[in-house]
Parts: C-alpha cells; structure tokens; sequence
C-alpha cells in the first residue's frame, strides 16, 4: 500500500497550490470572520461546478453518456475545468483507465490496493500520473479546442478567480473560490476514497464499488457508485426513482431544451439482473460489470456532434 510512501510518491511541486488552497481558506475564513452569507454562496458555487464535474468530465467526456453540439460540449469543457481538477483530456484519460483495470493492478486510486491518502488525493500529487493519458482517449484528442484547454487548464480556474474577486472582492474571492473549492476536491475525491469500502452492493462486479446514498447528495448522483460500475455509459446513476440523482434532472432539462440529446439509459431487463441476491459464477465478472453484458454500449472512439 502506498500510504506509508505517500512522501516518497507525490510532487512537491504539484502539492504546494493543493496545501495553499486550503491554507488561504482556513486563515481567510478566520482573518475575515465566519459568514453565514459565505457559507451559502459557497455551497451556490460548489452545487454549478459539482454539475460540471459530474456532467461534464465524467458523464459526458468520460463516459459518453449523451450526446451534444460541439459548442456545448466546449462550455460543459469549461464548466467543469473552473473546479480547479486539471484539464478534461487528463480528467477522462485517468478515468477511463481506473474502470478498465476497477479495484486490481493498473487502477490509479484504489483504495483497496493503495489506502485512502493515496486514492483520496495522493495519485492526483503523483509525478507518475501528471501527464494525459492520450492513447484513453481517442475521441476526444481530435478537437483542438479541448487540446488547448487541456494543456492550459490553469486558464479558467484562474479566470473564475479573478472574476470572482472584480464582482465581489476579497469576500467573493474567498468565500466563492477558496472555501468551494476546497469542498469541492474533496466531495469529488470521496467518489474515489469512499464508494468502493462504504454503501451498499446491489449488483455483481468485480470490483467492491457501493452505492451510498449519502455520498450521492454531496455529489448530485455520483454515490450510485455499484450501479455506475454495473453500467458504465447510463446517464443516470440512480436507477430508480427513489435514487436521488440531482445530476441527471438536470440533464434532463437540458434535453428538453434541445442542448443535449441521446442520453443513454439501463435497459429494464438489464438493470433487474445480476444482482447480489442472485449469484453468477466469478468467473463471469469482468472490470466493467457483468461480462455478459454485452447490450451495454462501449465508448465511441468518434464523436458524433451535429
């Protein structure tokens, strides 16, 4: 496990605007005072970039969930690219690689393999991971739009920053940028720490993905983590009604307006089988679900924007 090395293992370089980040929110919260007003407008801030997170870098540009034109898709690129979580090409190329090799040897933040520091926040800090996995991620390498966003992907953080301190100030700057996203990173990186060692399993995969419903609130949807890794490509997480899934009403009034369309969905005789209480063979399992699977649509590696 790689927690005992965690020193041994992460850049320096690439530690410290993580550590400032938390520092300027602590000592700015304390040197400012506590604001209830802050507390809100951050949560506000934290609630329009989760979607960007859970929306964009993984629905859309990872999984392929829906489908969109290509000037959304640019916008749904910088919504997600302002929660400071590096460039979109490297966010899907990980992420891609995490479920091909799920909970065994090749998967970047396993906690099961390599502890909570390491696949909280550790593998992000790491030298080994810094660079974009290209090879992942053939669809998305053909747009020069997102090649240049992803190598500049300091640009609209850093543009949202600034935004923020010309509209409201140090208060704004604070408050909207600091303190959300500090409570961003982690309410991400909870996806990748937490839903493979707490929850529930209802379906059968070779990996120890859970659904928490707690985990789900905190990240409009993205604690359906057992029900994802079952099938990778649906749009919606929660796979029932009762399955709050914050991100996926939202896309849903996007498509009624016409800014995205083709949302993939379970099939109902898939998402009704394999599950725990009905036990299949090991030997059937695979990294991406059920291997029998074979209705669940793989990645494109063409785009198809109209």
């Amino acid at each position: 496990m790689r927690n005992s090395s965690f020193l041994h293992s992460v850049s320096l370089i690439s530690c410290l605007p993580f550590v400032l980040v938390h520092l300027i929110a602590i000592v700015g919260v304390w040197y400012l005072g506590w604001s209830w007003a802050g507390l809100g407008f951050a949560i506000a801030l934290y609630v329009v970039r989760m979607f960007g997170v859970t929306a964009g870098y993984h629905r859309y540009f990872s999984h392929r969930a829906f489908r969109t034109s290509r000037t959304f898709q640019f916008v749904l690129a910088l919504l997600a690219m302002i929660s400071s979580q590096k460039g979109v090409l490297w966010w899907a190329s990980h992420h891609r690689t995490h479920h091909k090799n799920s909970d065994k040897p090749g998967d970047i933040h396993s906690v099961l393999l390599d502890g909570f520091v390491w696949s909280h926040v550790g593998w992000i800090l790491s030298p080994k991971y810094e660079e974009t996995s290209n090879f992942t991620i053939p669809d998305l390498m053909k747009y020069p739009e997102l090649r240049w966003l992803n190598r500049y992907w300091a640009i609209p953080p850093a543009a949202f920053g600034v935004t923020l301190f010309l509209l409201g100030g140090w208060w704004a700057l604070l408050w909207g940028f600091f303190v959300s996203t500090t409570l961003l990173w982690h309410g991400t990186f909870c996806i990748n720490s937490l839903t493979h060692v707490i929850g529930k399993k209802r379906y059968q995969t070779a990996d120890n993905s859970r659904n928490s419903w707690i985990l789900a609130i905190i990240t409009l949807g993205e604690g359906w983590h057992n029900n994802h890794h079952y099938y990778q490509r649906s749009v919606r997480q929660g796979f029932f009604w009762w399955e709050i899934d914050i991100c996926y009403y939202v896309l849903k009034g996007l498509e009624a307006i016409g800014l995205i369309w083709d949302l993939h969905t379970v099939p109902a005789h898939i998402r009704s089988r394999n599950l725990v209480s009905q036990p299949v063979p090991a030997s059937s399992l695979s990294s991406k679900g059920v291997s029998s699977l074979s209705e669940q649509p793989a990645i494109a590696t063409k785009l198809d924007l109209t």
